[in-house]
């Protein structure tokens, strides 16, 4: 039984066959990092990003897409591929920076949809109608806007140094959808909050939040204490406590169920790089974990809607067909 609407099934359906993921570092930076709001980056975060590591070794866009392209033919014969622009903020700095950006994805072999992750402070008008002009010209079906909101409360999103409120979120992902991009927003359980720490109650609210905004997709993430990030400074003076696997397996679950059956879920879990995880031990390996969530989503008959819309069981579109 699929007891979320994952983006597979979704994927499968819009284009008949699976569609892999491509990360790809463009060279852009972060507001948070480059002193046009602060330089300490958000207390969680990596301070060298979420790419994969190719741009520094010299790889152009289409080096690293041929790099990432010829590993997913050999392994499963993939054909069609999700463009990833994955490490910082991809929409932060000067327009001409992300228009030259995305003029360098056109004619990439296999490419079917486009992923952009960004802060919702590092989007304005003109960029909006560029991702969407841009998005017709390379003739995607598909732009997903990955949008990091982590939370629904301003207190806890300035404990944790983000620099945008919640406001700005819901602002840019209405703007985003007026204009036929699909909003994916990110959220994290057990974010460090002005009390101590984010509980199951706060994650439900920020679920609300999203089920009330034009959101079509969503990541869920276990916050786990990263080397060289703040939050190592913090958990190593006894001042953070990172969430148990039982109490993270229970909040997810509760989210899911009271999340929108037609929202696509993109995410279930953190996936730590190598070498960066500090804390809790059980996030460190991403099947397992996985494998783990699947169960005891299956133990305790959970699935996505069962409280909001879905109550009957899972819909018939959570299975690719």
């Amino acid at each position: 039984m699929n007891r979320t609407f994952a983006l597979s099934a979704h994927l499968l359906r819009r284009f008949g066959e699976p569609v892999r993921k491509i990360p790809l570092d463009a060279g852009f930076s972060c507001p948070n990092r480059d002193g046009t709001i602060s330089r300490a980056g958000c207390l969680f975060c990596n301070p060298d990003g979420s790419g994969s590591g190719l741009l520094r070794r010299g790889l152009s866009l289409a080096e690293q897409w041929a790099f990432w392209r010829d590993i997913h033919q050999k392994k499963r014969r993939a054909r069609l591929f999700t463009a990833y622009l994955q490490s910082f903020s991809n929409t932060h700095g000067p327009i001409e920076k992300l228009a030259g950006t995305l003029d360098q994805l056109a004619g990439l072999p296999g490419l079917a949809a486009l992923s952009i992750g960004t802060r919702p402070d590092c989007l304005d008008e003109a960029k909006l109608d560029l991702l969407a002009a841009r998005r017709d010209a390379l003739g995607l079906p598909e732009l997903f806007l990955e949008l990091g909101l982590q939370s629904a409360s301003d207190a806890t999103l300035a404990r944790i140094n983000r620099g945008h409120t919640v406001a700005d979120f819901a602002a840019a992902a209405r703007a985003a959808a007026d204009r036929g991009l699909t909003v994916v927003a990110h959220v994290m359980a057990g974010l460090p909050a002005p009390y101590g720490r984010e509980g199951g109650a706060e994650l439900l609210t920020t679920v609300d939040l999203l089920n009330a905004l034009p959101v079509g997709g969503i990541k869920f993430h276990n916050t786990y204490v990263c080397r060289g990030a703040g939050l190592a400074r913090l958990f190593e003076r006894g001042g953070y406590v990172p969430l148990t696997l039982d109490e993270y397996l229970d909040q997810l679950s509760a989210a899911l169920m009271r999340l929108s059956p037609r929202v696509v879920v993109h995410r279930l879990n953190a996936n730590p790089a190598t070498g960066e995880l500090i804390a809790p031990d059980w996030a460190g390996n991403m099947r397992r974990l996985h494998n783990r969530i699947r169960d005891h989503l299956d133990a305790h008959d959970v699935w996505q809607g069962k409280e909001n819309g879905a109550e009957d069981g899972p819909p018939e579109w959570f299975s690719a067909g």
